[in-house]
C-alpha cells in the first residue's frame, strides 16, 4: 500500500471518528436537555406546593392552635387534641415497629445468608413495602377493631407500626451489609462471640444509616391518613386514653379541608404545614446523618 493511501485511509478514519464524536455529543446534549427539563418540572411543582403551604397555612398559626381542640364550625379553636393524637400514635408506632425491624434487619444481613428463612422474609418484606397503606388499615380494622367493636387509638398505632417495620428491616439490612467484612473479622480474630460483634462493631458502624432509616420511616407515617380512618377514627374532644377513638392531624385535614366552613379550612391549612414542616424537617436531618456516616 502506498503512503498516499495509507493518508488518505488515515484521513477517513479521522473524518469517520469525528463523526461519531458529534453524534455522541448531540445525543448527550439532548439527555441532559431532557434531564433538566425533567428536574425543572418535578422542582417548579415542589416550589409551588411549598408556596401555597406557606401561603395559607401561616394564617393560621397562633398560639390557640396549639393550646386548643378543634372547633365547631365557625368558632376559634386549635389542633391541640389532633396534635396531641398524632405525636402519640406516632410515637408509639416507632418504639413498637424500630425494634422489630432492626432485629429483623440484623437477621437478615448477620444470620440469614443460607437457608430459606431470609429469602421468604426479603419477598414478604417487600410485599409489605410496596403495599397500599388503605390495605394495611383495612386488615388491622378486621383483625383489631371489627373484633373488639371500637375504634381506638391501639388501633392506629399499630397501623402506623406495620407500616414503619418494612422501611426499618430494608434501611437496617442495606446499612449492615455495607459495613466492611474485615472489621468483623477482626473482632472475631481478638475471640469476640457473633453477638458481641453484632452489637459493638456491626451496629455501632451503622448506626447513623440505620437512625436515617427510622427517621424516614417517622416521616412516611407522620402523614399517613388511609389506616387512621379505618382505626384511630378521629375525636373532636381532647383524649388522652388510647382505647377510644382520637384524634389525628391527617384525619383531621382530611376532615376539615373539604368543609365549607372556612375557620376548618383555616386549620386544615395550619395542619398541612406542620405535618410539611415536621416532615422536612425529618428529611433533613437524616441527610445530615447520612452524610456524617
Amino acid at each position: 500500500m502506498s503512503t498516499s493511501q495509507k493518508l488518505i485511509d488515515r484521513a477517513e478514519l479521522q473524518r469517520t471518528r469525528q463523526a461519531r464524536h458529534a453524534a455522541r455529543r448531540r445525543v448527550n446534549r439532548v439527555a441532559l436537555a431532557l434531564a433538566l427539563a425533567a428536574m425543572a418540572f418535578g422542582v417548579f411543582w415542589l416550589v409551588w406546593i411549598l408556596w401555597e403551604t406557606l401561603r395559607l397555612g401561616l394564617g393560621g398559626l397562633s398560639l390557640a392552635l396549639f393550646t386548643q381542640s378543634t372547633p365547631p364550625p365557625n368558632e376559634v379553636g386549635g389542633l391541640a387534641n389532633a396534635l396531641w393524637g398524632s405525636l402519640m400514635m406516632v410515637l408509639l408506632a416507632t418504639c413498637v415497629g424500630t425494634p422489630v425491624g432492626v432485629l429483623a434487619g440484623v437477621y437478615l444481613a448477620e444470620y440469614g445468608r443460607r437457608g430459606w428463612l431470609a429469602p421468604v422474609t426479603r419477598f414478604v418484606n417487600d410485599i409489605l413495602l410496596s403495599a397500599p397503606s388503605i390495605v394495611i388499615g383495612l386488615f388491622v380494622y378486621a383483625v383489631v377493631v371489627a373484633r373488639f367493636k371500637s375504634f381506638s387509638g391501639w388501633a392506629g398505632a399499630l397501623a402506623l407500626a406495620l407500616i414503619v417495620i418494612p422501611v426499618v428491616i430494608r434501611t437496617s439490612e442495606n446499612m449492615l451489609a455495607l459495613v466492611p467484612a474485615s472489621l468483623r473479622e477482626a473482632a472475631y480474630a481478638l475471640g469476640a462471640p457473633k453477638w458481641k460483634v453484632i452489637t459493638l462493631v456491626t451496629l455501632r458502624a451503622a448506626r447513623a444509616g440505620v437512625v436515617t432509616g427510622v427517621l424516614l420511616a417517622v416521616a412516611r407515617i407522620s402523614g399517613e391518613t388511609a389506616p387512621l380512618l379505618f382505626t384511630a377514627l378521629n375525636n373532636q374532644f381532647w383524649n388522652a386514653d388510647l382505647s377510644k377513638p382520637m384524634a389525628s392531624l391527617p384525619v383531621t385535614i382530611f376532615k376539615f379541608a373539604m368543609s365549607p366552613y372556612e375557620n376548618w379550612q383555616q386549620l386544615a391549612w395550619a395542619a398541612v404545614l406542620l405535618i410539611t414542616a415536621a416532615v422536612l424537617g425529618l428529611n433533613i436531618l437524616a441527610r445530615l446523618l447520612a452524610r456524617q456516616r
